[in-house]
């Protein structure tokens, strides 16, 4: 195993765009890996059943060392995945005659000239806005930031989305529905009970990244400036918001699903977050433990369960893909082709770094419809300002957008413990 635990840092760590045929070999690698890993576990489970003292110490670290390989594979799968997906850095040419918003951008970005750029703004009637406080960027580099970060950032890709144009988004959200009930056709109809509203408050946190760039760069009129400014920001603002997301407290920045109180299921209420336990102190039942997961996708309703995911970071899902079911079946199998998610239990998997690992009372794994369950607010507009002095001799770029996010359904994720209660 020692080439295909090598072959994916040389792969991952290609700067050029790789061609089809790169991510197929790749995905072939790691489907190579993964069977190994299931003969392993296989042998594993075989000597823990034979055995009274258990599996074999080498047999252990041979699956262990194949699940890590796993993983490398994996990651380097998805790096080139994401990199195939990416525009090059030249522009090209282009049947797309630039709008007048993008030529300004471009001579603002490339040469510091902003005159343009304040023509558009006071067109926009926009005031308070000036060389001080930076540009909004042209709408196609906004989209093409915004296509990146739904690609890169884990929770934002299967969240709902909305955009804004003031500081805070509120949402009216039904509790409880009118009350309702069957009727005959000349019967008379009384009046139904209210529905029970709360209103949540999405405010929009402010998030920032800084490339920096040479001169010359700017200069090179073949750079396309807005894939080069998504590819320099999609990083830092998909690592800020993931974090956020999932761990946020609300303070400049979202909050995060798991900032939520979170009570026993049993005794779920709205407002909070409602978890099962494995009943083991960090870890799973020794004896079918995949039937906890079965638990946690039957805790979730019927009309959420259609487009649920799990989300977990990637060492959770080095454990998890050790489970079978009673028939002897593994619950997580990998994505069927490059691109697409591995499955547990035929639900899509989402990988989340800022997830916790599995601990003592740890909630390390969440399913759920995240696109009825949790809202990403954007306030429109990122905004741009332009530093040629703080780190002579490069540019920097002071980039800045505008986000929110949490929960506004209840009822929507739930949370699997890593505890006793």
């Amino acid at each position: 195993m020692a080439d295909t635990m090598t072959q994916p840092a040389a792969m991952a760590a290609g700067d050029n765009i790789p061609t089809s045929l790169d991510v197929v070999e790749a995905f072939d690698e790691f489907m190579r890996a993964f069977e190994a890993f299931k003969d392993s576990n296989d042998a594993r489970l075989a000597e823990i059943e034979s055995q009274v003292g258990g599996a074999d110490v080498v047999t252990t670290e041979k699956m262990d060392r194949i699940n890590r390989a796993i993983d490398e594979h994996k990651r380097a799968l998805d790096n080139l995945v994401l990199k195939s997906r990416r525009s090059p850095l030249g522009a090209g040419s282009s049947l797309v005659f630039p709008s007048e918003h993008k030529q300004a951008f471009e001579a603002y970005v490339r040469r510091g000239d902003d005159s343009r750029m304040r023509r558009i703004e006071e067109k926009a009637m926009t005031a308070g806005i000036g060389s001080e406080g930076g540009y909004l960027v042209a709408p196609e580099t906004e989209t093409e930031i915004a296509r990146r970060l739904a690609a890169v950032s884990p929770i934002r890709g299967i969240s709902a989305v909305r955009q804004m144009s003031a500081s805070v988004y509120k949402k009216p959200f039904a509790i409880s529905g009118p009350a309702v009930g069957w009727v005959g056709e000349s019967d008379a109809r009384p009046e139904t009970a209210a529905p029970t509203l709360a209103e949540l408050e999405f405010p929009a946190m402010e998030l920032y990244a800084m490339p920096a760039a040479t001169q010359t760069l700017l200069d090179d009129s073949a750079v396309d400036i807005d894939a080069w400014i998504a590819q320099e920001v999609e990083t830092a603002f998909a690592e800020q918001e993931g974090a956020a997301f999932v761990t946020g407290d609300g303070n400049k920045k979202p909050t995060g699903f798991l900032n939520y109180a979170q009570v026993d299921d049993a005794s779920w209420s709205w407002g909070n977050i409602g978890y099962l336990v494995t009943g083991v102190s960090g870890g799973f039942a020794a004896s079918d433990p995949s039937d906890e997961l079965v638990d946690l996708v039957f805790a979730l309703r019927a009309g959420y369960r259609q487009n649920a995911h799990f989300v977990m970071n990637r060492k959770t899902q080095g454990e998890v893909r050790k489970l079978k079911d009673a028939d002897g079946n593994y619950v997580w199998q990998p994505g069927h082709q490059p691109g697409t998610p591995p499955t547990l239990m035929g639900f899509p998997v989402t990988e989340a770094e800022d997830m916790p690992n599995i601990g003592v009372d740890t909630t390390a794994i969440a399913f759920g419809d995240f696109s009825r369950g949790y809202l990403v607010v954007d306030r429109i507009g990122t905004r741009i300002l332009r530093d040629p002095y703080s780190s002579k001799p490069y540019v920097l770029f002071y980039t800045t957008r505008r986000v929110g996010g949490g929960v506004h359904d209840f009822e929507a994720i739930k949370l699997l413990k890593f505890g006793i209660a």
